[in-house]
């Protein structure tokens, strides 16, 4: 039994490591290939300036998981010893958040630069937009940051009342604040998963207004096949990110429930769902921007040539 436990352990380790850096290598090259561009312009527009964060989140977010995943299943003991836990996770819901939140950027991004309205404050925001772009970047840093520090303090409450049960034995007590604590912070993690999820299904929504109202009154022009082949664009990575934001938002409350009971299995199957999305949604992103298809499609190319 104990063999395949470590078995068990062993294969799940191995798997969140592929994933962990199948997802990092995905973000770097989306970043060496922005990296190389604003060298050579010496500037970067909007758009590349939130892919270049939401990489750089990604990549952060997977190397902090996965060395808290690998203490917990191979060194344990490593794990406990403050403040390496209160760390470790703080960091890991500050790039998460940051994640989440420059996604969701990118989505309102997309839909403002992208979706045709008449509206006069529509047409200011689409002016404005370029300049609220950095007040958006650092709204986003910053929630994430109040989220870490929260995170921060959750953990450090975690460990003292494990502490304190150790000391004075009292489990009812220690069990209620636990559950306490516990509800709390979960209740923040999902507001703040609700608040950007708000804002991509928003953006989700007038876009695909707006490419019904321009598929009815497209002609045969080349501005107008363009418009639709951007809104298509965007639309594939708005509607990719709702969908996974979605399956994250129920993996979220599944979290919950499974911390509960302590259902190990379904939290082991959660978290290999939250590592895979990084990578995936990068790669619809990389397929949905054609500067990025193209430096793929370039070095695949040399690859196969090779």
């Amino acid at each position: 039994q104990q063999s395949n436990v470590t078995s068990y352990g062993a294969t799940t380790v191995a798997i969140i490591t592929l994933e962990a850096f199948a997802g990092m290598w995905i973000n770097a090259f989306i970043l060496c290939v922005l990296c190389t561009g604003w060298v050579k312009k010496k500037s970067l527009n909007s758009n590349e300036k939130i892919l270049l964060l939401l990489g750089c989140s990604r990549i952060c977010f997977l190397c902090f998981t996965w060395v808290m995943n690998f203490l917990s299943r191979i060194y344990p003991n490593y794990l406990y010893v403050h403040p390496i836990l209160q760390l470790l996770a703080s960091f890991q819901i500050f790039f998460n958040y940051s994640n989440l939140w420059f996604s969701a950027c990118l989505c309102v991004f997309y839909c403002i630069k992208i979706a045709n309205f008449r509206s006069s404050f529509f047409i200011y925001l689409k002016v404005k937009i370029d300049r609220m772009v950095p007040w958006l970047l650092l709204g986003s840093v910053l929630s994430a940051l109040a989220m870490g520090i929260v995170t921060y303090e959750f953990a450090e409450t975690v460990q003292r009342n494990n502490i304190s049960v150790t000391r004075l034995g009292n489990f009812w007590e220690a069990t209620i604040r636990m559950d306490k604590y516990f509800f709390s912070s979960f209740f923040l993690t999902g507001f703040g998963y609700a608040a950007s999820f708000m804002a991509v299904i928003i953006a989700a929504v007038f876009l695909l207004f707006s490419l019904w109202r321009h598929k009815h009154k497209m002609q045969t022009n080349s501005m107008k096949d363009l418009s639709k082949e951007a809104h298509i664009r965007a639309m594939k990575s708005i509607l990719s990110f709702l969908v996974m934001y979605s399956i994250n938002f129920v993996c979220l409350i599944l979290t919950i429930i499974y911390t509960m009971i302590n259902e190990n299995t379904m939290t082991l199957l959660i978290s290999i769902y939250l590592y895979a999305f990084p990578g995936v949604h990068s790669l619809i992103l990389i397929s949905s921007n054609p500067k990025l298809e193209k430096a793929l499609l370039k070095i695949l190319s040399c690859v196969k040539g090779k």
